[in-house]
């Protein structure tokens, strides 16, 4: 695959098992595991949880960074990125891996564990405003005022496909789901996994109450602004999904489950506590919607869970 090779049409299984061979050297196949309900404090379900916590940066966004970078061209003046933090850290590993320089524009609702890997890897960090819409009006004002290439955090086709490489994985190493579950803030993960499926697995979108970007756009019928806050904020709270992601939402999300911050918290410690993984709130988004009922699993259910990002600094290992 070559610069410029990916064109804005709808996702196929082809374009992303050709974007997993292009980056592959540049990612971690990260590793499913399987769990108990019991041992989640849920009884008659069993568990896959794919840990993409585990993944370069700590979440699934090195995916569509390296594709990015790989099948665009970048200008000497690099390029630009805004998020709300994972995106941010991954465009900027990315560009260092790849030699090339990096400018992130991050809200001040950012955790500070992810300020801190984007300045460990080489990139000029600016904070700008309170939310993530903030730190994008500023990012696409700095391109065009510099010249560097947009990364955008969702709504790219390159984003997309590099993202729906968890579903390609996912898939191969656990053919047999029932049903999958997947967090959603601006859509590029859940898109891009729906672009895999294409309708094979029962594909629920989960997202914070504070945050019902998707729920707010189904309802429209379209992208729309929607709330912004949470504990999640900083990874699940664009104000809108993406115009790309969109379509494959509607054609292949079963339904959206909100939870609320309690639910989200109480997931991190479940995970934590049974299984000793650390996530940030938006990784365990995911879970959330099972432990708190609103989803229910049939028994028997083998479930599906993403857990898609661990930048966190919760875990003290002083005490």
């Amino acid at each position: 695959m070559t610069a410029r090779s990916v064109t804005n049409s709808a996702l196929t299984q082809n374009q992303i098992t050709a974007v997993e061979k292009l980056i592959r050297p540049y990612i971690r196949r990260t590793p499913v595991i399987e769990v108990d309900g019991a041992d989640l404090r849920f009884e008659r379900v069993r568990f896959v949880l794919k840990l993409e916590l585990l993944q370069h940066t700590g979440s699934f966004k090195a995916r569509g960074a390296f594709t990015n970078l790989l099948t665009r061209d970048v200008p000497r003046a690099g390029v630009v990125a805004a998020s709300g933090g994972n995106h941010g850290v991954a465009v900027a590993f990315a560009a260092m891996r790849l030699g090339k320089p990096a400018t992130i524009f991050l809200p001040s609702v950012s955790s500070p564990a992810k300020m801190d890997r984007i300045r460990s890897y080489g990139a000029a960090l600016k904070i700008v405003g309170d939310r993530y819409a903030d730190a994008l009006a500023a990012s696409s004002t700095w391109a065009a005022e510099s010249g560097a290439l947009e990364v955008h955090a969702f709504d790219q086709i390159e984003t997309l496909l590099g993202q729906g490489t968890v579903g390609l994985e996912f898939e191969d190493q656990s053919p047999k789901l029932d049903s999958l579950l997947v967090a959603v803030g601006g859509g590029g993960l859940l898109g891009g996994i729906a672009g895999w499926y294409q309708g094979g697995v029962k594909l629920l979108g989960v997202e914070p109450e504070a945050a019902p970007t998707l729920s707010t756009a189904l309802r429209a019928g379209r992208p729309v602004d929607a709330e912004a806050g949470g504990i999640a904020a900083d990874s699940l709270a664009p104000k809108r999904v993406g115009e790309l992601m969109f379509p494959l939402a509607q054609a292949f999300v079963q339904r959206v489950v909100l939870v609320s911050d309690e639910a989200i918290r109480a997931a991190q410690r479940v995970l934590w506590d049974a299984l000793r993984i650390a996530t940030e709130p938006g990784g365990a988004a995911a879970l959330a919607a099972v432990l708190s009922g609103g989803y229910k699993p049939e028994p028997g259910e083998r479930v599906g869970v993403l857990v898609c990002g661990g930048n966190t600094t919760a875990v003290d290992f002083d005490k």
